[in-house]
């Protein structure tokens, strides 16, 4: 039977690779892209948010969260929840209307489509005379009003989405009741709004375009009433008691209009222009809502001074004396206010407003004094400044968790305890077994410290580096100040700032150290500042240290950007992280790779000019090595000025075409005929012009030349107490890899603890390895005598890690972007390799060691490499033997900046961003799996007069 299985094929190993590997994208984190509408019911409690990619994403409670996807991949233009049910109607930019239900399967809720319709006219008519623009879901739960820009109102049977012809409300019908010298036939073009009459279900309100409205009955299909608006219509909304409506308008104002039952013509009682009386914008929605005492919320999107303010997006709130227009950094897509929901409730008694803006989403509190913001718990605005870097942290220490939410508490102080007020669906998912925190890193110098222990990744912290900088901007102005009587009332809300100070404030590398409380960040400037953790705000001077790594090179002339100017004396910090130095690379060019090692107080840095060691606890510099080749004149031009010379790279080009024939033919020698040399200097032209001609990832390994520009770039730096000068004292050493394949290291002497402050910390050049094929280096590992990875620092300390096998001999994995590389230690002698371009055509570009526990029993787990490739395919390569386990494809191949931003885990996991704006979430393991599990059960329908008796059935089933 063996001689039939294929070579390498283990039966038991396969069986355990089942148990072990399996991927699965299991969530989406932070704001949608590009959303595009907005929907909310409060008989579910569940907000709906729709994209323009054609994505519909429905919230609830904290971990409540459905996704569905539009297969035409649309616009979703318009969302609406069919009244007391677990259904909604999406209308998208094609003119097609979806019907999606949410439905119990295996324990959980799941959304799903259920009919598509899209509207036609009869033969001949214009597109026109179907396009939905307004839809009315009845509160019978048994149709929906289409109105169309032609003012027709077609009626669309639920859940068939099959129209009801003879139902159908034409202009003509609703003409014969109106006095022609009131209105024409261009009065009943295009429908803006359809409003179901609160008390009375047989009565809606038709608003159309050029101002006419028309209070409609369906049983006896006629209008009853008709309100002659002198401007354009834009919304409508009735007061809960139906006595009234209120119609908002394109200059601005808006009117209330009473609905008695003598008169069939009304006029108004009170037109209001807001904000006039010079010219204003359009108010598009408004919402006008009652209280106990007397005083109504009236809350509309819009209506600001056109010359002045016309480019400000704003809804404001007037209750009373009190006026707020709340502004917003992006554009408006919608906005609803949640208030009682009680059919028998004589107020509306609001008590929340939901906006969801391009860019983020934004709850007020309309119940506390002032209308602070409400903390969201989900949907954060992560991009509120770009993301330049972000790194994952497994298993916090719950004392460094409590300290960091401590500090978050603190910065949260202006936002209102009300508590979340989306709370439909319920979350079953089992609690985090671990707490993992998630760092990004922003354009204007903040990091970020997110929860990314759940299905909610939860803001906890942000911290800012700009205060030890000297910027335009003054960190303590508020934009949120007001003058007592400016007009309008602006007040600025949301998070969400594109605009950075200072580019050069940029995070680029983040390394926090979850034992001992210290961080590293470094930025685009050179700058590296090294922290703790302070519960209390203090007052301190950051001591500043300079790292030249150009210090014995001459003829270098730096034409990049300056360095970023300090601040002279005593900083002011908030509690939280507080920076107690800076170390300033010079030339100031952004900072490439960053490790720290909080046992021996060291961080090391590196550019693509070198690579220096600091002595955080002396704060002094170790030492500096330059790792710049004669020829990388590029990487002293800095990134915000680099220019690449198209000649120099096409040169470059062909002395690697022709070294590669030249070598070709030396390995051919002279054995062969003419013919066959010519043949295969034939073929290895076309293969040359093929490779040219395709993308480079399909070329195979070959040697690069030294004069490749950025060779000196450092691309990763170690930490490893190991040998490395002979094979029977360890110490500690430090690893650097460069661009064009070269590994250093360092031993380095760090004094014991008595004399730690009264030595110096020393370092010596120990080894250099060239990796023939020069490859950029991007990861180095040392395995201990028992091939397991080396722990990190403090964490044997800690007992959270056996201590590292130091009878055994260690090995030294190199990692390039084309191939794995095993070498014995102290010798640095090959033992063993994986060429990964040359088999795969592929280049690593991420890699990691991840634990992956047996999802059949927890006494099984083992260390693995989780590679990420240029082609987007995630590969677990084992260890020590570089076998290639499993290949999953996760990143589309063009999606270079969701490749280059993903992060792996501790324990299989990854993140990558899928837009600006999302992370996705991924799990290569079986026993590590985040993922969204809810349930969302029908509420009991309270009595309700204007609810049918058909509906009643369908109103009681489960989701």
């Amino acid at each position: 039977m063996r001689r039939f299985l294929r070579p390498g094929h283990d039966p038991v190993r396969e069986r355990l690779k089942r148990d072990l590997f399996q991927f699965n994208k299991t969530v989406e984190h932070g704001f949608p892209h590009q959303p595009s509408a907005l929907g909310y019911s409060p008989f579910l409690r569940l907000m709906a948010i729709g994209t323009r990619s054609g994505a519909i994403k429905l919230y609830g409670a904290p971990g409540v969260e459905f996704m569905g996807l539009h297969e035409e991949n649309n616009t979703v233009m318009q969302i609406h929840f069919i009244p007391d049910q677990c259904q909604l109607v999406t209308l998208l930019d094609d003119n097609s209307l979806h019907l999606w239900s949410l439905k119990q399967h295996g324990g959980t809720s799941e959304l799903r489509e259920e009919h598509r319709f899209t509207l036609k006219g009869p033969p001949g008519s214009p597109p026109s005379a179907t396009q939905v623009t307004a839809v009315l879901p009845h509160s019978s739960q048994e149709v929906l009003y289409l109105g169309t820009e032609s003012g027709n109102i077609f009626v669309v049977e639920l859940p068939s989405l099959a129209v009801l012809e003879d139902r159908t409300i034409t202009p003509v019908a609703v003409l014969q009741r109106i006095p022609e010298d009131n209105c024409n036939r261009r009065s009943c073009e295009m429908v803006e709004a359809l409003r179901e009459h609160p008390k009375n279900p047989d009565q809606i309100l038709i608003g159309y375009s050029r101002g006419l409205i028309v209070l409609w009955d369906l049983q006896n299909n006629k209008a009853t009433h008709h309100f002659l608006g002198s401007q354009q219509l834009e919304n409508l909304y009735w007061q809960r008691d139906g006595s009234k409506f209120i119609s908002c308008h394109y200059d601005g104002s808006y009117t209330q209009w009473p609905v008695s039952s003598d008169n069939r013509q009304s006029e108004p009682l009170e037109n209001t222009v807001p904000y006039g009386p010079f010219p204003c914008k359009a108010i598009s929605k408004i919402y006008w809502q009652t209280t106990k005492n007397g005083l109504p919320y009236i809350i509309f999107q819009g209506g600001m001074p056109r010359a002045s303010y016309g480019d400000r997006h704003s809804i404001s709130v007037i209750h009373g004396s009190q006026q707020t227009a709340f502004d917003f950094t992006s554009r408006v897509i919608d906005f609803f206010i949640i208030f009682s929901s009680d059919p028998a409730a004589e107020f509306d008694d609001p008590s929340a407003l939901v906006v969801l803006a391009e860019e983020e989403l934004v709850v007020i509190d309309l119940k506390s004094s002032g209308w602070p913001a409400v903390h969201p718990p989900y949907l954060a605005s992560l991009h509120c400044s770009a993301i330049t870097c972000s790194h994952h942290v497994s298993n916090i220490p719950l004392k460094l968790w409590e300290r960091i939410i401590s500090a978050g508490s603190k910065q949260n102080i202006h936002y209102s305890s009300m508590p979340w007020p989306i709370d439909g669906g319920t979350n079953i998912a089992p609690d985090p077994p671990q707490r993992d925190l998630l760092l990004t890193g922003h354009e204007d110098g903040t990091v970020r410290f997110w929860d990314a222990s759940g299905v909610c990744l939860h803001l906890l912290y942000k911290l800012s580096t700009v205060r030890v900088f000297l910027t335009d901007a003054d960190p303590n102005d508020n934009m949120n100040t007001l003058g007592e009587d400016e007009w309008p009332p602006l007040r600025k809300v949301g998070t969400f700032d594109p605009y950075s100070d200072d580019p050069r404030l940029g995070i680029q590398k983040i390394y926090l150290c979850k034992y001992s409380g210290y961080l590293a960040v470094a930025g685009t400037a050179g700058q590296v500042l090294v922290m703790e953790l302070n519960d209390e705000d203090a007052e301190h001077v950051v001591d500043h240290a300079e790292a030249d790594l150009l210090q014995d090179q001459e003829g270098y002339r730096w034409k990049g950007h300056e360095k970023l100017k300090t601040r002279d004396g005593p900083v002011q910090f908030e509690a939280g992280f507080q920076p107690f130095v800076l170390v300033q690379c010079q030339p100031p060019a952004v900072v490439t790779s960053l490790a720290l090692h909080s046992e021996w107080k060291l961080v090391a840095f590196g550019t693509s000019h070198g690579f220096g060691l600091f002595d955080h606890q002396q704060k002094q510099l170790v030492f500096v090595k330059c790792t710049l080749h004669p020829s990388d004149q590029l990487a002293l031009e800095g990134p915000l000025s680099r220019v690449k010379s198209l000649k120099k790279s096409l040169r470059q080009s062909f002395r690697r075409i022709r070294r590669s024939r030249v070598s070709s033919r030396k390995r051919r020698g002279g054995g062969g005929n003419a013919s066959e040399v010519q043949e295969a200097n034939a073929k290895f032209d076309q293969d040359v012009l093929q490779e040219m001609e395709l993308a480079p990832v399909q070329r195979k390994i070959e040697a690069r030349s030294a004069e490749d520009s950025f060779t000196g770039f450092v691309r990763t730096l170690y930490f490893a107490d190991t040998f490395l000068r002979d094979s029977s004292r360890h110490c500690p050493s430090l690893w650097a890899g460069t661009n064009g394949g070269t590994v250093y290291a360092f031993c380095l002497r760090v004094p014991p603890a008595e004399r730690r402050m009264d030595e110096p910390v020393r370092a010596e050049q120990a080894k250099e390895i060239q990796l023939m094929h020069r490859a950029p280096v991007v990861g180095i590992l040392v395995l201990d005598g028992r091939s397991t990875p080396l722990p990190e620092p403090l964490e044997v300390a800690h007992d959270l890690s056996k201590s590292p096998d130091m009878q055994g001999s260690h090995q030294l994995l190199v990692v390039s972007e084309e191939q794995f590389k095993v070498f014995t230690l102290p010798k640095v002698s090959s033992k063993l390799k994986l060429k990964l371009t040359a088999l795969e055509g592929c280049r690593v570009r991420k890699v990691t060691v991840a634990n992956f526990g047996s999802c059949k029993t927890d006494d099984y787990s083992e260390n693995d490499l989780a590679v990420l490739t240029n082609l987007g395919d995630i590969q677990i390569i084992s260890l020590p033997f570089l076998k290639l386990q499993i290949r999953y494809p996760c990143i589309r191949k063009e999606d270079v900046s969701g490749i280059a931003s993903c992060v792996f885990t501790k324990y299989g996991q990854g993140f990558y961003l899928i837009s600006p704006s999302e992370f996705e979430r991924f799990s290569l393991s079986t026993k590590w799996l985040v993922e969204p599990r809810c349930i969302v059960d029908v509420p009991e329908v309270t009595s309700n007069n204007h609810v049918h008796k058909s509906g009643s059935e369908n109103a009681a089933r489960k989701s």
